[in-house]
């Protein structure tokens, strides 16, 4: 449950209670009162509803301005969450939500709200594959600054792997942090790659219904580099089945129906997925998964 009210009147989801783990979270959320109310009477809004549950790294609350409704963002500020406006702005509406609005010393983003909202995972009459292909093709644009270099971003997970697993007790076969160490290796060698907006954290429940058959990504985490990067958080997404039959058909199907390089998918999510399983709450499920595409070898 969550334990602090913001203003008085606004609970903070128990999703962010991790941040008192440290003096910048701790930080953050003595502050946020203050970054609230600010947002607030900076956007106009008004009839400010219960915050959504199941945000990690922000405050998302739905609110008016005016007479229509949209969604209150507060970020914590951390690197996973930089340029999230800019990239939500590049894609002014196609296939992301809409960024309305943006506030950068806050860390406030105001976001059209989707209606229904029904997160794509929880669909069970729609062709989940079919509609990650389409918001890929409408997310796949060419970019370059402001964004963080997926380039850069594999490095730095090349270099925390070794003291991640160890922090973590070992939780795993000492053989998928290796083979992530080598395929984030082999992807680095390999120049020449054109250079596009990512969505490192495209699952689904970062997939909202948003009417007349539409569906629109949330949350991006923005990269910018190979485009067979992007079908990484899509092959490890559970939520769509957890085998190796069902790992696989993701990596096969949307590999081939938006002519990407298959190998390159494939080693781009045994290196993402260990580099973030160790933080995970499902870091059992992603242990499988890498194990399951390292049984092509």
């Amino acid at each position: 449950m969550a334990d602090r009210l913001i203003g008085g009147a606004i609970p903070v989801p128990a999703s962010l209670d991790w941040l008192k783990g440290s003096e910048a979270g701790r930080s953050w959320l003595d502050k946020l009162p203050t970054l609230f109310e600010t947002a607030c009477g900076q956007f106009g809004l008004t009839e400010i509803g219960h915050p959504f549950s199941g945000s990690n790294v922000s405050l998302v609350v739905p609110a008016k301005r005016g007479s229509e409704d949209v969604v209150l963002k507060l970020q914590y500020p951390d690197p996973e969450c930089c340029h999230e406006a800019e990239a939500l702005r590049r894609w002014n509406g196609r296939g992301a939500v809409r960024l309305l609005n943006h506030a950068p010393d806050l860390g406030a983003l105001l976001l059209e709200r989707c209606r229904p909202g029904q997160f794509l995972a929880d669909d069970t009459e729609t062709d989940h594959l079919g509609v990650l292909a389409g918001l890929l093709r409408l997310l796949t644009i060419p970019a370059g600054n402001p964004f963080t270099r997926l380039a850069d971003e594999s490095a730095r997970w090349r270099n925390a792997l070794d003291h991640d697993w160890v922090a973590a007790g070992q939780p795993c076969d000492r053989y998928l942090v290796d083979a992530a160490l080598t395929a984030l290796q082999d992807l680095s060698d390999c120049e020449g790659t054109k250079e596009v907006l990512l969505h490192q954290d495209l699952h689904g429940h970062n997939i909202l219904s948003a009417g007349s058959g539409t569906w629109l990504a949330i949350d991006p985490k923005p990269l910018v580099g190979d485009p067979a990067f992007a079908l990484s958080p899509i092959v490890r997404s559970f939520e769509f089945g957890h085998s190796k039959a069902d790992a696989l058909y993701r990596l096969d199907r949307l590999s081939e129906e938006l002519e990407l390089d298959r190998e390159r998918a494939r080693l781009w999510t045994i290196g993402q997925t260990m580099a973030w399983a160790f933080s995970s709450s499902y870091s059992e499920r992603h242990f499988d998964t890498v194990r399951w595409l390292l049984a092509e070898d």
